[in-house]
């Protein structure tokens, strides 16, 4: 980094400083803990950092990116020891939003968020990226489309496919 010019170097901190608050947020959903999320993001804008000055020339940065973020979010689940299971970040996020409800029935509240989250997870990737950066991490469509390095119109369009598919996928399981 020493020898990019000014521009390229402002450039990169004024990213790192504008997408790592997103990035561990959405690392945290998949990994569970802030060491986790922390050790995935640091890897992944090491990655970024070594292909910073070529990633300059891309018309998608950001979706660059977003995809390179997402690989070391699973080199990291795959370091886990295979012989230890460990809650999905799915399964925490659901006890979690479970013990924020103020409903009386926290048993219900924890069956629906644990029900959702398991019909997220049967998402196509997109679609369930989408659904995190909105619903999980509260970003506005502007924002999810930011980090995902792609229009909002696109995050729109997975949003209402995540919807048909989960409205599909809840229904049945509430049948079954």
């Amino acid at each position: 980094m020493s020898q990019w010019d000014p521009t390229a170097r402002l450039s990169y901190w004024a990213f790192h400083t504008n997408r790592r608050p997103a990035y561990m947020r959405f690392a945290y959903l998949h990994l569970g803990s802030d060491a986790g999320a922390e050790e995935a993001v640091d890897a992944a804008f090491d990655s970024i950092m070594a292909e910073w000055l070529r990633m300059l020339h891309m018309d998608r940065l950001d979706a660059y990116a977003w995809t390179v973020l997402k690989g070391c979010i699973v080199d990291h689940l795959h370091r886990r020891t295979p012989w230890r299971r460990r809650p999905e970040p799915m399964d925490t996020s659901a006890f979690e939003a479970a013990l924020k409800e103020a409903r009386a029935d926290r048993y219900e509240v924890l069956t629906d968020a644990i029900r959702f989250y398991s019909a997220v997870s049967r998402l196509v990737e997109r679609q369930r990226d989408a659904v995190l950066l909105r619903y999980g991490l509260q970003c506005t469509p502007g924002e999810a489309a930011a980090v995902m390095g792609v229009d909002e119109a696109t995050v729109s369009s997975h949003l209402g496919q995540a919807h048909r598919r989960l409205a599909r996928l809840l229904d049945t399981s509430a049948e079954s």
